[in-house]
């Protein structure tokens, strides 16, 4: 994986789990932690497809994490180390994470275009976790799951990944 997503990808994973955390003690949030890095993995490579895509993006950076925090009424981070690896969250990966964590349908699909991807040539492609979870990462990311828990995040920017994605936006109803 190209180094200009790690931080992105890091930070947004990081930004969900918080949000959204596990049901649980630490084997159920080790759960929700790997489900939430597929989605945001598997959204990244849809949104930065391309090496130069992501150095791009390692360039002028992500936006942070401050509409999401808007969205879902966090309050401004009080600690500095807070604002650093806030500023890497980007907030439409993260919008379409919690797409694909909320649709299975939307997450297969997702899965499968960006099995072309430049990042998929270099990384494992294994997003088990996110298309076909077992009960207990069900169980443990009953939150980061949740349709409508998750549909403030999603709405945001559901409309393009359904573009990106090239899917009739009547068939997913």
């Amino acid at each position: 994986m190209n180094a200009g997503l790690a931080p992105v990808i890091a930070a947004t994973t990081h930004w969900l789990t918080r949000t959204y955390p596990a049901a649980g003690g630490p084997a159920e949030a080790a759960r929700v932690l790997a489900q939430a890095r597929q989605a945001v993995t598997v959204a990244a490579w849809l949104r930065y497809p391309t090496v130069m895509d992501a150095g791009l993006l390692a360039l002028v950076g992500p936006g942070g994490s401050g509409g999401l925090d808007r969205v879902v009424h966090l309050d401004e981070p009080d600690e500095d180390a807070d604002r650093v690896w806030r500023g890497w969250v980007d907030e439409v990966v993260a919008s379409w994470a919690a797409c694909l964590l909320a649709d299975p349908r939307l997450a297969a699909d997702a899965v499968t275009a960006t099995a072309d991807c430049e990042h998929a040539q270099v990384v494992p492609r294994d997003f088990t976790r996110l298309t076909k979870p077992n009960p207990e990462d069900v169980q443990a990311a009953a939150l980061l799951r949740h349709p409508d828990l998750v549909d403030p995040i999603a709405a945001l920017h559901r409309d393009n990944l359904i573009e990106r994605l090239r899917l009739d936006p009547v068939e997913l109803v």
